[in-house]
């Protein structure tokens, strides 16, 4: 079991140690989509969404989201995230969404541009589901991290 980082020699989950580690310099980008019908992104474009300004919304949930994620995830790390911006585009089929996560910290902050995007994309379907209930959310992903003892890394 010791394989397992997470796991400890008993095979139970552990939070990872990483008090030895050195802060480095730690950065992530994720992204992703909420796909809206056409009447609802012309309501996005418009400003037209009853509920008020959802792109608005969207980046500060987001950047709150990634701030939260500790507590969210259990056997996330507290880290200081000390950079975070969430960009939200309205296109032709729904909202593309990216987040950008920074730190300088022992552990990366990939989890934490994931959240971001999650919590944002959440925001923009509670915000227009009085719309259209198919409104969804789609393709979270990693799309690229820096530094750490890993280094950089690409979605392909």
């Amino acid at each position: 079991m010791s394989d397992f980082t997470h796991l400890d020699g008993d095979g139970r989950v552990r939070m990872v140690d990483v008090t030895q580690k050195n802060p480095t310099v730690r950065r992530a980008v994720a992204q992703g989509f909420v796909e809206c019908a056409p009447h609802v992104v012309a309501a996005l474009r418009d400003g037209a969404v009853p509920k008020g300004d959802v792109l608005a919304l969207a980046r500060i949930a987001g950047i709150a989201g990634a701030k939260r994620t500790p507590e969210l995830l259990p056997l996330a790390h507290v880290i200081g995230v000390h950079g975070a911006t969430v960009e939200v585009e309205v296109v032709d089929d729904g909202v593309a969404i990216v987040a950008t996560v920074s730190t300088a910290d022992r552990t990366g902050v990939e989890m934490e541009a994931l959240t971001a995007v999650s919590i944002a994309a959440l925001n923009v379907v509670d915000m227009v589901k009085g719309l259209d209930k198919m409104t969804s959310i789609r393709d979270v992903k990693l799309i690229a991290k820096d530094g750490g003892k890993s280094g950089s890394w690409r979605r392909a």
